[in-house]
């Protein structure tokens, strides 16, 4: 787009080239693109002939007067100006014209000065004095890159960053095709990608790539890979493709096994998207029409892989097409695509997105949360699963308007993203089913004590009777705060996790197999010291959904379904056979070792904690959501005593009453249940005189209320 015409307009007494035939115009902000059409005596773009440059675009200040043509006797006009401007005067003051006026305030490009130019260059608006067209018209700039032409100064310079930031940095006018050396080669998982500068940075490049997102990348994939086992081949869209990397690392990994479609509605990144194929040997097809890489096919193997290429709107061909696989990763929430996604996503298929609007959903910015996912939160000790069920809770609403539950297969809430994977269940039964696990959250804001809200209707007189918690007959006061409505099923499940960290140590991908193995641990809410690794994949009889996954214990149920529905009642008795033997799923949120440690003591180790919760009695385990989180079915107070038990005192200078604190310490641990029942004996405790506290008083919640004071 945009080639010189040859038209020529005489403004006074000389010949100057200006665009002509037909101008189209496109007002974006300050700036406004003119399209103009080729004439027959001129090369066309992509021709390697240099185009010719506008007049107002020189290297030195003597070219723009060899243009004026000086003589010293002779009144000459300028060649910027129009006539009813600046009339024709002597060589002096011309001279002057042209620095101070023209020169002086340019803008400088690889050596080139954009000089502001007053010819009719631009199309105005119908006037109604047309004798006073020209003399309304303003300056402007013509970019020496595109066709643009710009009226402010610091609009230019904003525009010719813009270019730089894209990788066109080489004007359109002297050489046609940008440099390759401006574009960076990056390698992931055997793939290899062509990036912008900037390519970090979205909001200064088309083409988006975020080296940081690599686990995210690797999961996906192994989510991919897992499908890709049980039926083939399945088709699979990457709705915001940017560079392309997700897609290509599908098609170049799992081959025949996946029909792979890119799309992204930036014109750049599909051009981008197609280079990148293309330098990793994959054949392209855009618009049903072939582009094949001969030269990059003739060096490497006889490779068969299509990668089809889209141009439009996320919502648009979700809309028009079926998947088996969608994943979706715009950048900030995904919420307004959940309805296309669920439109035609097949049944069993699987749909996985990447929520990078962080702020919102770690509560940083609450009113954004309620405006995007319709839920009510605060800022909590746990509050990255916190945000994991907020997700997925519109997730579940969103497929439940398509007729058609869910089953979370994988969560995953890190620094960057909240990445979710669900797997498709069609039907009302399942959607109804699915429905019935949005629920809401009551929090204590005092000892962040949690419990979801019961199921049913009624109103409660008392909803504080439902906390485990006694702060709101203690503390002054309203103690607790209703947050979601939120997810409150099951976060992961075990079986898919472990054929993903299977998928994962098979195709090499390091960086994801700790923390699949923490996933597992998580989903069993046992420690990584009874994680199991001798039950392979194929050792492992798995069933999602009414999925059977093929066993070698397994003779009569050893198959797998393809995407396709029983006609008999097996899946639906299985279905009911799965729910009895989940009863006892992982529990809700966790806790904080170093939110909940007692003033003025040593706490234990983690891994040695954890010991200590599981010979109690509960079920026990780490959280990838927080480091030093503890995911248990532990009671808070049951939590803190047993904390409180195998802690040792701080010892300082002066202190004597350390080993006394700690004997007494040991005694209160004995008699968990004795302090659990005497909180209201702790309160008129709290009231005596502080002469009165002795170590035989030392229980655990009078540490309770210390760190609360």
């Amino acid at each position: 787009d945009g080639v010189v015409a040859s038209g020529k307009v005489k403004s006074n007494k000389m010949d100057v080239k200006v665009t002509g035939s037909e101008l189209e115009t496109e007002e974006k902000g300050m700036e406004e693109e003119s399209t103009r059409e080729s004439d027959s005596n001129i090369l066309d773009v992509s021709s390697d002939y240099p185009r010719e440059k506008h007049i107002s675009i020189q290297r030195h200040l003597a070219d723009l007067e060899k243009l004026a043509d000086l003589k010293e006797d002779e009144k000459k006009p300028c060649p910027l100006c129009p006539e009813e401007k600046f009339k024709a005067c002597y060589s002096h003051k011309l001279h002057r014209h042209l620095q101070n006026l023209h020169w002086k305030v340019s803008v400088e490009f690889e050596g080139y000065r954009m000089c502001i130019c007053h010819l009719p260059c631009r199309p105005v608006k119908p006037n109604l004095v047309g004798d006073q067209t020209f003399s309304k018209m303003g300056a402007h700039y013509h970019c020496i890159i595109c066709s643009a032409t710009i009226t402010r100064r610091t609009d230019m310079i904003g525009h010719i960053n813009r270019h730089v930031n894209k990788g066109e940095t080489e004007s359109r006018f002297i050489t046609v095709t940008a440099p390759k050396s401006s574009h960076e080669v990056l390698k992931e998982s055997a793939t290899d990608v062509q990036v912008l500068p900037n390519y970090s940075t979205p909001q200064k490049t088309d083409s988006y790539f975020n080296p940081k997102m690599k686990l995210n990348r690797q999961l996906i994939f192994c989510a991919l890979a897992v499908l890709a086992e049980e039926r083939k081949p399945i088709e699979c869209l990457d709705a915001f493709g940017a560079t392309g990397i997700m897609g290509l690392q599908w098609a170049k990994h799992l081959r025949s096994s996946v029909k792979v479609t890119i799309n992204d509605c930036n014109e750049n990144s599909v051009t981008m998207i197609q280079e990148n194929c293309h330098l990793n040997k994959m054949k392209v097809k855009l618009n049903t029409k072939e582009e094949d890489n001969d030269e990059a096919m003739a060096d490497g193997e006889g490779n068969t892989d299509t990668i089809e290429v889209t141009k439009m709107d996320a919502n648009v061909i979700m809309h028009l097409r079926s998947f088996d696989f969608i994943h979706l990763d715009p950048f900030g929430t995904s919420v307004n695509y959940l309805d296309s996604a669920f439109r035609n996503v097949r049944n069993l298929g699987i749909v996985s997105l990447t929520s990078t609007d962080i702020s919102s959903l770690y509560a940083k910015a609450q009113h954004v949360a309620l405006r995007h996912y319709g839920c009510n939160i605060v800022r909590t000790e746990y509050y990255k699963e916190l945000a994991a069920r907020i997700v997925i809770a519109a997730v579940t609403r969103a497929a439940a308007r398509c007729n058609k539950g869910i089953e979370v297969l994988l969560t995953v809430a890190l620094e960057h993203f909240v990445l979710v994977v669900v797997r498709v269940l069609r039907g009302p039964s399942p959607a109804d089913d699915s429905a019935k696990k949005i629920r809401y959250l009551i929090h204590c804001q005092w000892c962040e004590e949690r419990i979801f809200q019961k199921e049913g209707n009624m109103v409660e007189e008392n909803p504080y009777q439902q906390l485990p918690c006694d702060c709101h007959g203690s503390m002054p006061g309203k103690t607790a705060v209703v947050l979601g409505p939120l997810w409150s099923g099951a976060l992961f499940n075990t079986g898919f996790l472990r054929r993903m960290l299977f998928e994962a140590v098979q195709y090499g991908l390091d960086e994801a197999q700790p923390l699949l193995k923490t996933l597992v641990c998580e989903a069993e809410c046992t420690t990584l010291k009874h994680f199991s690794t001798h039950s392979s994949y194929d050792e492992n009889k798995q069933e999602e959904c009414g999925v059977y996954i093929k066993t070698p214990n397994t003779s009569a149920e050893s198959y797998l379904v393809h995407g396709k529905r029983k006609s008999d009642e097996v899946i639906r008795n299985a279905a009911k056979r799965q729910k009895s033997e989940n009863s006892a799923e992982h529990p809700a949120f966790y806790y904080n070792i170093h939110r909940h440690s007692i003033k003025g003591m040593n706490m234990p180790k983690l891994n040695k904690f954890l010991y200590y919760l599981s010979e109690a009695g509960y079920r026990v385990s780490r959280t990838h959501f927080d480091p030093m989180g503890v995911r248990t079915n532990a009671p808070l107070a049951q939590f803190k005593t047993i904390l409180m038990k195998y802690s040792t005192p701080t010892y300082t200078g002066g202190q004597t009453e350390g080993p006394v604190h700690l004997a007494e310490d040991v005694q209160a641990g004995e008699q968990v249940q004795a302090a659990a029942d005497g909180k209201a004996e702790d309160v008129e405790f709290l009231e005596d005189d502080k002469s009165r506290v002795t170590a035989t008083t030392f229980t655990e919640d009078y540490a309770t209320h210390c760190v609360a004071d």
